[in-house]
């Protein structure tokens, strides 16, 4: 399948993204935090990172859902730094340590090429929502180069409309992480501000862009929005509000991975009703409450395509 930003290059419109996306970095707009840094000159902003991008890790992963990892692996690129401070990370080192180093944009745009060159299935963004110029940056040298995979965008769903809008026919796969229903708790536990309002508004202009997921004969999807969410014990992630969300004001066609894999880690055990596992009559209860609603796409829900 074409991916959607060889068409933005083709006219020009592609270059003109990166120099708005710069633009809106010299007093950093670029996430919700709208911190205000001038990471166009190397300063650092609340996400941790500054004028290059910080690399964890690159290369296929067979972990993610079936439909992105097919049989040869998605290509995950793993970006340092975030705009949450989530206490229970489960990759903190990465998000929270910064653990990783610093990337030119014809550093990353190699990455990118050394990544299809692999034969991954797809270039899978994980944690972007910082450094969406510097990934646009490295795009437009990777595509000058033969860069042809199609572009999957792993993100909290703290993502601005500003930054949505430059990725409009850029980014063919969405993945939202949808983790709160109640931006009281999102400010608790992952130190964000109107977390919830953010990312109806993030995940509703994802759904505007691409809309449902679109998977192929083959098994491996196309284009669309991919949503994820993760239960947390006693309810704190407020997930049977998250299901009639994406029932009622997306799609009851929405391909939704209800996720059971939370474990305590990082800083949760300083807070007692995280400090466990989820049980497993937890996560199906929300698995139950989605289905009632009408969902029907996605892990553990059937899907025929």
């Amino acid at each position: 399948m074409y991916p959607a930003y060889l068409e933005l290059h083709s006219r020009g419109e592609l270059a003109e993204r990166v120099e708005r996306a710069r633009e809106l970095s010299r007093r950093c707009v670029l996430c919700p935090r709208v911190c205000g840094a001038n990471r166009v000159d190397g300063e650092v902003g609340e996400c941790g990172v500054g004028r290059f991008a910080v690399l964890s890790s690159y290369g296929p992963h067979f972990g993610e859902e079936s439909v992105l990892r097919g049989w040869r692996g998605s290509g995950t690129v793993f970006f340092a730094g975030c705009n949450m401070r989530c206490v229970y990370c489960q990759n903190y080192e990465i998000s929270q340590l910064r653990f990783g180093r610093e990337v030119s944009p014809e550093d990353l745009a190699a990455v990118f090429l050394e990544v299809q060159a692999m034969g991954c299935h797809n270039l899978n963004l994980v944690t972007p929502s910082h450094v969406v110029w510097q990934i646009m940056e490295a795009l437009l040298i990777a595509v000058d180069r033969g860069f042809r995979l199609p572009i999957v965008y792993n993100t909290s769903s703290y993502d601005s409309l500003q930054s949505l809008r430059l990725l409009d026919g850029v980014v063919d796969i969405y993945m939202p992480d949808l983790k709160y229903s109640d931006s009281e708790v999102a400010q608790r536990y992952s130190g964000v501000k109107r977390y919830w309002e953010v990312a109806k508004k993030a995940v509703k202009e994802m759904y505007r862009q691409v809309g449902d997921l679109v998977i192929g004969e083959d098994g491996l999807a196309k284009r669309g929005v991919l949503i994820r969410h993760l239960v947390l014990p006693n309810g704190v992630a407020g997930s049977k509000k998250v299901m009639e969300f994406i029932a009622g004001e997306l799609s009851r066609d929405a391909w939704v991975n209800v996720m059971d894999q939370y474990y305590p880690t990082y800083r949760a055990w300083e807070y007692g009703e995280i400090s466990r596992r989820i049980t497993s009559e937890e996560y199906w209860e929300v698995v139950d409450h989605a289905a009632r609603l009408g969902i029907h796409r996605g892990i553990p829900f059937t899907h025929s395509d």
